[in-house]
């Protein structure tokens, strides 16, 4: 199946007020797995970990220009323009999250740092060479066509910028997935199938990309993970009477608590595997 920009935008327009309650949105900003370590006490601080260890990564420098694409509600950019002094841009095809960003901007103090629009990452309305650092963290699952999105993020990068994508990946090209868990994944997120690393690469380093860092953090999100299974185990009886009771909801909204169960089985399968992946513009 393959996913139009406005499925895109009605999933996430749909489960936003699922990914308030369950993720904290108000509290957190987040909507990503998070990263977990020896010192991780909780899921908040899990969801922090994720922008303190980009932030690393990116090596970000206070005046810096970055493009957070497939921003959310504003968080990475947020932590970005608070703790690094950088200046971010952000871009969704969600209205519902575009609001919310430009909210939290303000409630946060940084609204003069940071600004957020109603874009398609594949194709901005930003001039040529305007940043240091694109961004894609766990947003870019939703190009069908990475390549259109690669060229995109070299023409808006300035010479040695770097780009930085946080996502899952197929373990290997060779997974056959016969029971349909990283399909049925992707359709009830709305996402292009998921490729391996030796599929997804390439179409970077055509466009202009040399990669630079290759980080394994699936044991990180091993615990969200879970925590997702134990939420659908919990939720599905809840989740099922709603969607009787509400026969109009919309269709995101309606299996979106099966993603738990989908994601969870895929990767004690092997399936899967979450990366950071440090790309430089050539």
């Amino acid at each position: 199946m393959k996913f139009t920009k406005q499925d895109v935008a009605d999933y996430y327009n749909q489960t936003f007020h699922q990914y308030q309650r369950w993720w904290k949105l108000d509290k957190d900003l987040s909507l990503h797995y998070g990263i977990w370590d020896e010192n991780t006490r909780n899921f908040s601080e899990a969801l922090k970990n994720t922008n303190r260890v980009i932030a690393e990564i990116a090596s970000i420098n206070a005046g810096e220009r970055v493009l957070d694409a497939g921003c959310g509600v504003g968080g990475s950019a947020i932590y970005l323009a608070a703790n690094h002094d950088a200046r971010v841009s952000g871009v969704t095809l969600s209205e519902k999250q575009m609001q919310a960003a430009i909210n939290n901007s303000f409630r946060f103090g940084v609204n003069q740092k940071t600004d957020f629009r109603l874009e398609d990452y594949t194709k901005t309305s930003f001039k040529s060479s305007d940043f240091d650092l694109v961004l894609g963290i766990e947003s870019i699952t939703t190009a069908f066509n990475k390549r259109s999105f690669a060229k995109e993020a070299n023409r808006l990068l300035k010479v040695n910028g770097k780009l930085i994508i946080a996502d899952y990946f197929k373990t290997s090209s060779k997974v056959e997935d016969p029971e349909g868990y990283l399909t049925k994944l992707s359709e009830t997120w709305s996402m292009a199938p998921i490729e391996s690393l030796d599929e997804y690469i390439p179409k970077f380093e055509s466009e202009g990309f040399e990669l630079i860092e290759n980080h394994d953090y699936t044991k990180g999100v091993y615990p969200t993970v879970k925590r997702m299974y134990i939420s659908y185990l919990l939720g599905a009886i809840p989740s099922i009477i709603f969607n009787v009771f509400n026969p109009k909801s919309g269709k995101f909204g309606k299996l979106n608590y099966k993603s738990g169960l989908y994601q969870y089985k895929a990767m004690q399968k092997g399936y899967w595997q979450y990366r950071i992946l440090l790309f430089e513009k050539k």
